[in-house]
């Protein structure tokens, strides 16, 4: 036992080296909150996620935060706004489940597979969902996504409102 420690322990008495060590011993329980996960609701996209293994979300107290949602075209888009639209609707759809909403929105990062292409049909779209006060954002270029055909991955993360927590 250290110096200091020997003195504090003496100082306080019997009580305080089991106390300390008690209250040492809690630390990395109290310091891990417990986290609450969001899976799909589609059978089929649930049991992608199972089986690769991760959360379409995770709330963390009063935080929530959203796996990466890739934009993709489908069949018959034209231009790159359709599959955006889609993508902003399903995270729409997370952040709704989670108790948030698009205003609630903190973090908002994208991933682009071709920035200079996509950044002003995507700012279109965003600028439906997102309204001011704006959340941070990070854009950043990158040689490819998880799926082939995705031009845009975005990730956000959310606060909950007091009152809005379920």
């Amino acid at each position: 036992m250290t110096r200091p420690l020997a003195k504090a322990c003496a100082a306080l008495g019997a009580f305080a080296l089991p106390l300390s060590l008690s209250l040492i011993a809690a630390l990395p329980a109290a310091a891990q909150e417990p986290f609450e996960t969001l899976i799909p609701e589609n059978a089929d996209a649930r049991a992608f996620q199972e089986a690769v293994g991760y959360s379409e979300a995770v709330i963390v107290g009063d935080m929530v935060y959203l796996s990466g949602i890739i934009a993709a075209p489908a069949p018959g888009d034209e231009g790159m706004e359709p599959g955006f639209t889609r993508a902003f609707d399903h995270i729409g759809s997370i952040l709704k489940r989670a108790g948030v909403d698009w205003g609630d929105v903190v973090l908002f990062d994208t991933f682009h597979t071709d920035i200079a292409a996509q950044i002003t049909p995507f700012v279109t779209v965003k600028n439906r969902y997102i309204k001011a006060p704006f959340p941070a954002w990070t854009a950043v270029e990158v040689s490819g996504l998880y799926e082939p055909e995705g031009l845009v991955e975005i990730k956000v993360a959310a606060r909950r409102q007091r009152g809005n927590a379920e």
